[in-house]
Formats: C-alpha cells, sequence, structure tokens
C-alpha cells in the first residue's frame, strides 16, 4: 500500500508543529511551495494572527525572469527587508513538512541574508 507525497507532508507537517511554536517576539517563517511559485508568512501562533505574507507573485519579483530557485531566495530576502523594517530580526524556520533543500534552502539562506536569524 503507497502512502501518497501528500499524506507523507502531512505526517512529517504535523510532527514538526509539535515542537515549533511563533511568539510575536520571535514569529514562526511557514514557507509554502507550489509547483510554479512560493509564500513565506510571518505567524505570531500566541495571538492568532500573520505578521507578514510575502509570495513569488508579488510584483517587485514575478517581472524579473529567474529561474523558481533564484525566485525563491528573492522571497526570502523580501520578506527578511520588511521583518526588519517592523523589528523583527529572529525567527522560527518552519519547513511545513518539505524537505530542507532546492527552494525551501533557498529561501531560508536569502532570509538569513537579509538579516533573519533562525
Amino acid at each position: 500500500m503507497a502512502v501518497k507525497k501528500q499524506e507523507r507532508r502531512n505526517k512529517i507537517k504535523l510532527k514538526l508543529r509539535k515542537t515549533i511554536n511563533g511568539t510575536a517576539q520571535s514569529p514562526r517563517l511557514s514557507v509554502y511551495r507550489s509547483n510554479a511559485e512560493i509564500y513565506a508568512q510571518l505567524i505570531d501562533d500566541k495571538g492568532g494572527k500573520t505578521l507578514l505574507a510575502v509570495g513569488s507573485v508579488d510584483k517587485s519579483i514575478s517581472g524579473v525572469k529567474v529561474n523558481k530557485i533564484e525566485k525563491a531566495k528573492l522571497v526570502g530576502k523580501l520578506i527578511a527587508e520588511k521583518a526588519v523594517a517592523t523589528g523583527i530580526t529572529s525567527v522560527v524556520f518552519d519547513r511545513n513538512g518539505f524537505l530542507y533543500h532546492g527552494r525551501i534552502k533557498s529561501l531560508a539562506d536569502g532570509a538569513r541574508e537579509g538579516g533573519l536569524k533562525f
């Protein structure tokens, strides 16, 4: 009996979310990756609010002609710039059940270059 990719990702996601929690001082940087786009959110779990959200569909990123890995790095840098502007310097990284390589790793590296600490 084969386990579908989505079921496997959901199991990993639930395991991760048991230990990862975001606060107002150190929010959770949640990443979602679709086939074509990538999105990142800063979430305060205690308050139940999304503080910032950035995606590769933003006007400043969607006009740039680069591959998906470089686009993910731009999303990471953009969310880091917005977070630092609002006074957030440290986050808890939530890969959302995705493996930490490729676009997920690129987004994390971009966020680190932008000034976020995880």
